[in-house]
């Protein structure tokens, strides 16, 4: 650990009527379902940037993430097709450290992720490894050694390849439950894609494409399909449903990150 790290972290956070709340931070990560709260603090607004803050709906919650950047929309879709993943926000809490010399030091992380065990991860979206300069990865280090106080993880996720990113874009679009169609439709799209086949094949088989593709895609962002992530998607890409055996999955960006354990296939740690 940094020299210059104190102990004894606090948390701040928001109740559910908007007040502050100050709290160690070993109780408050015991106690609160940051999951549930709202941002402590606004992102902030750069002038000039293409992407500004928003809000990324989240198929694993129905509700609403808010999210600062695209980079961290990107890593938002990776997360919410996770399996393990049951809970999202976005910056709800802060946390605060003295360093060596007694000075104050605090650090929002952008991103909060509860799994389904319990524990959580806590992490930053940076575009680039060394975005934030000193003074982030400086609290990045903070953070981490919080985290791990209490048996959670922090990260600092870069950025997916362009392919990948440009995959996940566009199934995300097929997020909404409202894209399995009519009712037993998705259970025969799976069914067609038993064993690999191209996917312009096999949606035929099933029926009108017009109707039958948003439901593959769907099926693709739900990991019921699985196909190459590192290849543009296409009509003759590869699908196959997970359970006919080993092969190449999109699903493959949607491991798990933090909570001291392991990273997924699709997710780079930076910094």
């Amino acid at each position: 650990m940094d020299a210059n790290i104190g102990a004894g972290f606090e948390a701040v956070f928001l109740d559910p009527v908007g007040q502050a709340v100050q709290q160690r931070w070993a109780d408050a990560a015991l106690a609160v379902a940051f999951e549930d709260l709202d941002p402590v603090s606004a992102f902030p607004v750069v002038p000039g940037r293409r992407w500004g803050p928003g809000l990324w709906w989240s198929a694993t919650t129905g509700r609403h993430v808010a999210a600062g950047s695209n980079a961290m929309r990107i890593q938002l879709m990776v997360l919410d097709r996770a399996p393990d993943v049951t809970g999202l926000a976005g910056r709800p809490v802060r946390l605060l450290w003295r360093n060596s010399r007694g000075l104050v030091r605090s650090w929002v992380p952008q991103l909060f992720v509860r799994y389904r065990d319990g524990t959580a991860l806590l992490a930053d979206c940076p575009s680039r490894p060394d975005a934030g300069g000193e003074r982030a990865l400086a609290a990045a280090e903070a953070v981490s050694v919080a985290c791990e106080e209490i048996g959670w993880g922090y990260r600092r996720l870069a950025p997916l390849d362009e392919v990948p990113a440009a995959n996940l874009k566009w199934l995300a679009g097929y997020r909404h439950p409202r894209h399995r169609g009519r009712t037993g439709l998705l259970e025969a799209v799976v069914d067609e894609f038993e064993r690999p086949r191209p996917l312009v094949e096999g949606v035929a088989a099933v029926g009108d494409p017009i109707e039958v593709l948003p439901v593959a895609f769907h099926a693709l962002w739900a990991g019921l399909l699985v196909a190459a992530i590192d290849v543009p998607l296409h009509e003759r890409v590869l699908v196959q449903a997970p359970a006919s055996g080993g092969g190449p999955g999109l699903s493959s960006a949607g491991g798990r990150v933090g909570g001291g354990r392991r990273a997924g296939a699709g997710i780079r740690e930076a910094g």
